[in-house]
């Protein structure tokens, strides 16, 4: 790592922040609690901890986003010497955007739903930069480009409802690049992405910040990010800097039993190191840093009958509508040609790039999304030639656990009645029955029987999850399709959702399509791994196989894309990820080429 000299002052200065929000009339006690730090010229300072923390509060309140009714801001930040919290809101708006950028955590709340992305990224470059529009749409196509969304120029017309989850975040990074802001705050900006938009995120930044010594402030609870970017780190818990140093220092030196267990909760790739059993994931207490010794979970599966889950052949695309007339000039192959098997009480993970058609893969099986062709078998059934009352009696084998909670989750229904819905619908029992076995559902899941009756908004992140688990398991199915289940999450509340998962596993015999982007975790929870590309798997195969014996080019190149927790490791990244990535659009009248399939080891199979 460089040494740090900053002869000029800070670009940003927090003095004594303090932010608390007014709940029934009176203050309440403050979530950031006096909070100090500076920000250079050039440097990258990042802020960890598990939500709650009042990361996230410290950014809003740095950009003046917060209420002013409803929450109270105390102490200085100063922007080049100048105080943010004494401008007038119209000298604010030209901060923001201009001499501040901000990336948010959700991509989806911060773009107008109502306006394609290109009118939305040119608009700062027209307020802030006097560009025409033709200019402006040009430099969106480029900054588009440049995050490295495919067929950039064609994109500036969609709308965000037409965008993966990861090109939305890779819109919000380029309308947050484009005034070349001297202070880039980001909140979270590579939770949504995979690690080979992660990586040349980080690059993205790194060159930014060598052309303009641009300042950044990142927000993330990522470690290995960390590790990769960050020339020093705070650590936040409670409202509080509980540490702070170089990033060096806080991972081969940290002092404050919560930041060990922040450090000891992240999953290492290639921590396996072909050892016989997947290991559960050391769930760490906060307070006293110290780590629960992990149980292990059989790595081999022992099936005594036929898969639960066949796919065969699976096809899925979505039409674009082009001419004048709303005629389909093409479509996404999201899904082509997808074939597996998943057995009894198995972990099949799914992971690639955003957009690989992962998640279109998973939604397509519980029919959530129209296939295109292929078959799909559940407990030997074909659910394709079946009837929608069939299909759904059917279905009720294979459950969906999603990627945000929340979204998924009524916010004006109890949760006893969110669980026990599915029964109802589907007739298994009546409803003093169905509260019943909703209490015994939230036992399993492990939490307490007095909250059956709360409602969404008064759950943590990793509660919240663990009511969609007993949600997915109400029906008892054999099935549960996990689509990046726990991403969203804290470490130490990923680890502790993990493990229930392994444990219900054991338990109930449970198969998963486990569908994610953390290879990481991927390594240490799957039995079997399928690498998808463009619609298709390039290779499947054992866990142990994919890790130490990758085929496919693109395989490795996922593997090597990895950040990992070691700042002193940083430079030994493969870089080789700066490929164009291709775009999926095909013409009307497309046909898929052959594909040649050749098995590399005993249940290894890759794309020739």
């Amino acid at each position: 790592m460089d040494d740090l000299h900053f002869t000029s002052g800070p670009i940003l200065s927090v003095r004594d922040l303090t932010v608390s929000f007014m709940s029934g009339g009176s203050e309440s006690r403050p979530v950031v609690d006096g909070i100090s730090f500076d920000v250079h010229a050039g440097e990258t300072v990042a802020i960890v901890g598990e939500s709650g923390s009042g990361k996230s509060v410290t950014s809003l309140s740095i950009m003046r986003l917060l209420s002013s009714g409803s929450s109270r801001i105390k102490g200085q930040v100063l922007l080049n010497g100048r105080s943010l919290l004494e401008l007038p809101e119209s000298e604010m708006r030209r901060v923001r955007g201009n001499e501040i950028g901000m990336i948010f955590q959700e991509p989806m709340t911060s773009l107008n739903p109502v306006i394609k992305v290109g009118q939305q990224i040119s608009e700062s470059l027209i307020l802030h930069r006097g560009m025409s529009q033709k200019d402006a749409l040009a430099e969106a196509a480029r900054l588009l480009d440049k995050v490295r969304i495919p067929a950039a120029m064609d994109r500036l017309n969609d709308f965000p409802h037409q965008f993966s989850g990861g090109m939305r975040q890779r819109v919000m990074i380029a309308m947050a690049l484009a005034c070349r802001p001297k202070l880039l705050i980001a909140d979270e900006p590579t939770t949504a992405l995979d690690v080979t938009i992660q990586g040349q995120i980080i690059d993205l930044i790194r060159e930014l910040q060598k052309e303009e010594r641009t300042s950044v402030l990142f927000i993330t609870h990522d470690m290995g990010v960390v590790a990769e970017i960050a020339d020093r780190t705070m650590v936040m818990y409670k409202g509080q800097i509980v540490e702070e140093g170089t990033t060096l220092d806080i991972f081969q030196r940290p002092q404050r039993p919560y930041t060990r267990s922040l450090l000891a909760s992240v999953p290492i790739l290639g921590s396996m190191g072909g050892r016989a059993f997947t290991a559960k994931f050391p769930v760490v207490d906060r307070e006293s840093g110290e780590a629960q010794p992990p149980q292990d979970c059989p790595d081999t599966v022992e099936t005594s009958g036929p898969p639960v889950l066949e796919v065969d052949n699976l096809s899925t695309y979505f039409a674009i509508k082009r001419n004048l007339f709303g005629r389909s000039s093409g479509s996404v192959h999201a899904v082509e040609g997808v074939s597996f098997a998943l057995r009894p009480g198995e972990t099949l993970s799914l992971v690639g790039e955003s957009g690989c058609g992962k998640s279109t893969t998973g939604r397509t099986i519980l029919g959530l999304t129209k296939r295109a062709a292929g078959t799909i078998r559940i407990e030997g059934q074909d659910v394709t030639r079946f009837g929608k009352a069939e299909q759904a009696r059917v279905r009720s084998a294979a459950q969906m656990i999603f990627q945000d909670p929340f979204a998924s989750l009524n916010p004006r229904m109890q949760i006893g009645k969110a669980i026990a819905e599915p029964m109802v619908v589907h007739r298994v029992c009546d409803a003093a029955e169905a509260r019943e076995r909703v209490l015994k559902l939230l036992d399993v899941v492990g939490l307490d029987r007095s909250m059956i009756d709360r409602y969404p908004h008064e759950f943590s992140g990793g509660q919240r999850q663990r009511i969609c688990i007993a949600r997915a398991l109400a029906l008892t199915p054999k099935v549960i399709i996990a689509d990046e289940a726990v991403s969203a999450l804290d470490v130490t509340v990923k680890a502790q959702v993990l493990n229930l998962m392994l444990d219900l596993q054991q338990r109930l015999k449970l198969s998963y399509l486990f569908i994610s982007h953390d290879i990481a975790a991927v390594e240490r929870i799957s039995h079997r791994i399928a690498v998808m590309y463009l619609g298709e798997i390039v290779e499947i195969g054992p866990r142990a196989a994919i890790f130490e014996s990758p085929q496919h080019a693109y395989t490795r190149k996922l593997l090597s894309a990895v950040s990992i927790p070691d700042p002193t490791k940083r430079r030994e990244r493969a870089v080789g990820i700066a490929d164009e990535l291709k775009s999926p659009i095909r013409p009307r009248d497309y046909k898929p080429a052959a594909r040649q399939i050749r098995q590399v080891g005993v249940d290894h199979f890759v794309q020739a």
